[in-house]
């Protein structure tokens, strides 16, 4: 996606105030993910831009366990910036699962892009529903974490209960390690795409995301609304010939409420005006 998609007009406008302020020598973290996920590699190319476009500003892309522990970074001041899953930030204001108090001491400043929810089997596998999974060994993310909450709305919505699943709490790099060794059965994955880790796997193996039909995918939008359809479009992996029918969540940008709204501008304005030079840093530009 070649635009970022939206922002949060409160935290970027002062009344009749457009022009930009700079910071001064101001060091800032920005939480992102795994080194297997979109986030980390898509962070770096936006700290890049911060640190080159902005007099003073020293922003650290930190690799992380992603989006539940990148806000509660957040909430205890150990990171000023993060990547999350727009359902995980729903999940912290809400005080929802994995979150047991609700942590609102953030705000969101951009939505980025989709982030499409792939479980990935081998191509033989037996498996061809999310409700063929019970039973399985199933890599289902890090404890916590955006993906894990995803897998647990689609056994939600399959009928499968939580011990149905040989839940196997891997990140997408050890997900990966662990299907090519066959000591998984399937995995998820929530990223844009294409995902490092399934990519690595289809160089190797032949591989297959579940399809989520347009009935399934309507009951899951429903229950859970910050989801919305999607599909992985043919030819995203190798060896994958036809388009896959999934659902997907948006990864956003969010920000501590200590920050200035000068410095919170300023890190707005350069992300907007540097879209090109986003979108050549990395795919999801």
């Amino acid at each position: 996606m070649k635009k970022l998609l939206g922002l949060c007009v409160a935290v970027l406008f002062v009344v009749g105030m457009v022009a930009p302020v700079y910071a001064a020598d101001t060091k800032l973290v920005l939480a992102t993910g795994g080194t297997a996920g979109t986030y980390y590699p898509f962070g770096g190319a936006i700290a890049r831009i911060w640190n080159t476009k902005i007099p003073g500003m020293n922003v650290t892309a930190q690799t992380t366990g992603a989006s539940a522990e990148n806000i509660r970074l957040i909430n205890k001041k150990e990171a000023e910036l993060a990547l999350v899953q727009s359902d995980t930030l729903d999940a912290a204001f809400n005080a929802k699962a994995p979150f047991t108090e609700a942590i609102k001491s953030m705000s969101t400043i951009a939505v980025l892009y989709p982030e499409i929810i792939q479980v990935v089997v081998r191509a033989d596998s037996p498996v061809k529903s999310i409700a063929d999974l019970k039973g399985k060994k199933v890599g289902v993310g890090a404890p916590g974490s955006g993906t894990e909450a995803n897998f647990r709305q689609l056994m939600d919505v399959y009928g499968l209960a939580k011990e149905d699943v040989n839940s196997q709490y891997l990140s997408f790099s050890e997900s990966a390690e662990a299907f090519k060794d066959r000591h998984i059965d399937a995995f998820i994955v929530t990223a844009g795409i294409p995902n490092a880790a399934i990519m690595d796997i289809g160089t190797q193996h032949e591989i297959r995301i579940i399809n989520i039909p347009a009935d399934m995918a309507a009951k899951l939008t429903g229950k859970y609304p910050f989801l919305a359809t999607a599909k992985v479009p043919a030819g995203t992996y190798k060896n994958q010939t036809q388009d896959v029918a999934t659902v997907a969540v948006n990864a956003v940008i969010i920000v501590g409420n200590q920050l200035s709204v000068d410095v919170v501008y300023s890190m707005t304005k350069a992300l907007f005006d540097s879209q090109a030079e986003l979108a050549s840093a990395h795919a999801k530009g």
